[in-house]
């Protein structure tokens, strides 16, 4: 597996922030090409509350090599500076966008997994130009949503399943559900292996930046494709949320798995080919970043294309 990745401090609109760019192996250019250079999108992870860019290695490693793959620490998060003061997704996003032009691109697909996940949403809608397609990960609509149980959310309001490997394996079953009930060492392991822990504002800040956002007024306005991926046992992000964002937008498809809150982490060799394959899935008519023969339009109108994604 192609798992090289450069990791290093990156100025963007005058601040640092830390990230990893693995490059696309030449020569794997995937089974379906969705640009005129011949090369796959690259694909942008933005990760959930106070986890800073290790926690999705394993996703990462079980991607198509022929992806560029990048991700970042979030303003105050693992290795990225403190920001001044709080900020809200609509600045987050603009930054988000200013990174991806200093890395040289105008486009991205983007994955957000929880807290993350409300990120790309903001993304898709108000950075649309440069989001291609979108996937959501254990996540939901922010305010106005179905919640999860009290006793589950008073674990979230501190970093400390980050900072206490004997805290994450008392309650990790408990939060994270699926494969975490019977092997809370293994989650524990891989929530703690090489994580950074950045200053206890940052993680106070993302709380406070979705604080009273929700995405239900802007969902069916999304044009992107979707691909929204929940675990069947999750208890942070009961699934009635993931079927909820399948009705709101026009363009989704949704996977359900077997498993818990982190089944990008723990299940990522089944699930890094289900988002490989939507994301290198031939590109519709509309979708096109080049012109298709006016004759070709029946073929590939958007009912027609892109089979179950």
């Amino acid at each position: 597996m192609f798992t090289t990745a450069k990791v290093r401090s990156l100025a963007v609109d005058g601040r640092q922030l830390r990230i990893a760019v693995r490059p696309a192996r030449r020569g794997f250019a995937g089974p379906r090409p969705v640009s005129k250079s011949g090369r796959r999108t690259p694909l942008l992870l933005i990760n959930g509350i106070g986890a800073s860019l290790e926690l999705l290695e394993p996703f990462v490693r079980e991607l198509d090599p022929g992806v560029e793959v990048i991700r970042f620490d979030p303003p105050g998060v693992g290795g990225s500076a403190e920001p001044p003061g709080p900020y809200r997704f609509t600045g987050l996003c603009a930054l988000i966008a200013s990174m991806l032009t200093e890395l040289g691109h105008d486009q991205a697909d983007v994955l957000g997994i929880s807290w993350g996940g409300g990120v790309a949403q903001h993304f898709a809608a108000f950075q649309r130009a440069r989001c291609r397609r979108l996937v959501l990960v254990s996540t939901a609509t922010g305010s106005l949503m179905v919640p999860a149980r009290p006793s589950v959310l008073a674990h979230m309001v501190t970093p400390r399943r980050y900072l206490d490997r004997g805290y994450m394996e008392q309650v990790a079953g408990s939060i994270y559900g699926g494969s975490a009930r019977d092997n809370p060492e293994r989650v524990a392991a891989a929530m703690n292996n090489g994580n950074r822990v950045g200053p206890s504002r940052g993680y106070l800040y993302q709380l406070t930046a979705g604080a009273g956002w929700t995405s239900v007024p802007f969902l069916p306005l999304l044009r992107q494709r979707t691909l929204i991926l929940s675990g069947d046992d999750d208890p942070i992000i009961p699934l009635a949320n993931a079927r909820l964002m399948k009705l709101l937008i026009p363009k989704a498809r949704l996977h359900v798995f077997h498993g818990g809150h982190l089944g990008l982490v723990t299940e990522a060799a089944e699930l890094a080919p289900v988002v490989d394959a939507f994301l290198a899935a031939v590109l519709t008519y509309w979708e096109a970043g080049y012109e298709q023969d006016p004759r070709d339009r029946r073929r590939l109108l958007p009912d027609r294309a892109d089979s179950g994604y």
